[in-house]
């Protein structure tokens, strides 16, 4: 149950990540979403969990920097993406 809790809690953040950024305008790229979701969710969620010393339990922390290490995680990607065209 905790792995579909997880990539379903990753999918939910790397859509919300997209909304933020404006990359949404084409549609959500599930697969994006996911791969922002999940990988954003544990460096941005840890890191800021641990920053604010809430440990590794579910606290609101934690979901922010979740959101927020997905936001990096979608920017950098657009950005590389736009970078990448235009070579």
């Amino acid at each position: 149950m905790l792995i579909i809790g997880i990539i379903l809690f990753g999918l939910l953040v790397g859509a919300a990540a997209q909304l933020v950024v404006g990359r949404s305008r084409t549609g959500i790229d599930w697969t994006l979403a996911f791969v922002a979701g999940v990988g954003g969710s544990f460096v941005g969620g840890l890191l800021i969990s641990l920053l604010a010393g809430d440990g590794l339990e579910l606290r609101p922390s934690g979901i922010i920097g979740s959101l927020a290490g997905s936001i990096i995680v979608t920017a950098a990607w657009s950005a590389w993406k736009s970078r990448s065209r235009q070579a």
